[in-house]
This record gives C-alpha cells, structure tokens and sequence, in this order.
C-alpha cells in the first residue's frame, strides 16, 4: 500500500487486491454515475439514483433500493481527487463541507498500475472509534466491499474494454 495513509486494525477496514483491468477503467467506473448505477452495490440491490461532482467539496451521493424496495440514501463529500491514483471522501461532511448529521466513515480508493497492466486496488474504510470499524465489519464490509470489487471487474471486462 502506498504511504498515504497508515491504517490502524482497530479503526479501520482495509479491503486490498490485485484486479486484471486498468486503473484508468476502475478510475471511469468509480467516477461516473452511469457506470457505477451497475456495480456499486451488491446484487441483488441497485442504485435508483447517482451523483457526482467530482471536485474537492463535491458531492457524492447514491440512493441503494432493497430487493423490498427500501431506499438508502447516502451522501457526501469529496475529499481529495487525485486522478486515477486516489480518490477520498467522507459521509462526515456534506457538499460544500457542511457538517453532517450522522457521520459513520471516510473512505479512500487508492489505485496502483501493475506490470501486467491490471491495478492493485486498496480501498479503506476510517472510522472515528472502535465501535464504527465493528459495526461495518459486523455490516459484511468485507464481504459486501468484495463482491461490489468483483462486480466492478466484471462491468469492466464486460462493457468498458476499449
């Protein structure tokens, strides 16, 4: 992992694995609101809605719908872009940085070019305390962060290849 950010086991979750797509396709998935409609929650959940302002203070807003046809909106901010490199953001702020009002974790995406030509893929989940990393560990993060990562390839291979 790059030095960027120094994980702590007991606030943080860290999903990490090598994918066979290039960065610059994951970094167009992550980015745009018509690709990530397809893969970002897993199946058989979908995104009903999307929003991308993908600029320091930006939103980043998704609205996930149940199989019963529950909608879970999230929203917040943008961080840091740093293209096809890093992406950060956080639920702790709302567009513009205004405050939240239930403040849960700051995620990151770091994405790393390998020799073959695929990415090494990070991502990181920083929580406030150690309740918030049990919580979304107790959530699935690692299984449901997996599955979104595998679907996210299989887009990719399927519909993005240049």
């Amino acid at each position: 992992m790059t030095t960027f950010f120094k994980p702590d086991p007991a606030l943080d979750l860290v999903l990490e694995r090598e994918i066979d797509v290039p960065r610059e396709l994951v970094w167009e998935a992550w980015t745009t609101p018509e690709h990530i409609k397809h893969w970002f929650v897993p199946k058989p959940r979908t995104i009903t809605a999307c929003e991308v302002d993908l600029r320091p203070g930006g939103i980043f807003s998704s609205t996930m719908r149940s199989p019963e046809g529950q909608e879970f909106p999230n929203v917040g901010c943008y961080l840091e872009i740093v293209p096809h490199a890093r992406l950060v953001w956080t639920d702790a702020l709302l567009p513009g940085y205004r405050p939240s009002q239930k403040p849960f974790f700051t995620a990151a995406l770091l994405l790393e070019a390998t020799k073959s030509g695929g990415t090494k893929y990070t991502a990181l989940a920083i929580h406030r305390d150690e309740d918030g990393r049990t919580q979304h560990e107790a959530m699935g993060f690692h299984e449901g962060w997996g599955t979104v990562l595998t679907q996210l390839v299989e887009y990719i291979q399927q519909t993005m290849r240049h």
